[in-house]
């Protein structure tokens, strides 16, 4: 069993990747919850006012995907991973004064208790593409939500 983990920026490929390498090897795959996502767009309307709950969110998925991981008897393949939640996006959003202390505090004390009863991934693949293919690739999704995305995020 092996856990392989795809990171990179938003419109880097991780989903297109993920699905691809999972087909390919049979591997079970674990996509980034975008469409059912209840603070996405919130976030992207507002995103002082959403930052902690999204990255609440995300942190539950993505410790539910990593469990999940740890315990399979077949190998995954995860799109994003709860490490990047954490030391990219909650941080990102801390120091940009989208998320207070109090919250960024919080987050990473919640972060902490829950990577102590995981592995990380066998692999990590890291994606990278210029903000200018990365704004093409996400007007490309045309997801009505990411219309809301600020450049400088």
């Amino acid at each position: 069993m092996h856990h392989i983990a795809i990171a990179g920026n938003i419109g880097s490929g991780k989903t297109i990747l993920t699905a691809k390498l999972a087909k390919h090897y049979n591997w079970l795959a674990h996509f980034d919850d975008t469409e059912d996502n209840p603070f996405l767009a919130d976030f992207y309307n507002d995103m002082e006012r959403w930052a902690f709950h999204l990255q609440i969110h995300f942190l539950n998925v993505r410790f539910k995907h990593a469990k999940k991981a740890r315990e399979s008897k077949t190998s995954i393949i995860q799109d994003r991973t709860i490490y990047e939640d954490a030391y990219i996006f909650a941080s990102a959003l801390h120091r940009s004064k989208l998320m207070s202390e109090r919250d960024f505090v919080t987050y990473m004390e919640l972060f902490d208790s829950m990577v102590e009863n995981l592995s990380p991934p066998d692999l990590l693949i890291y994606l990278r593409a210029d903000i200018p293919k990365l704004v093409e690739q996400i007007h490309k999704r045309a997801r009505p939500f990411e219309d809301l995305l600020r450049l400088d995020y």
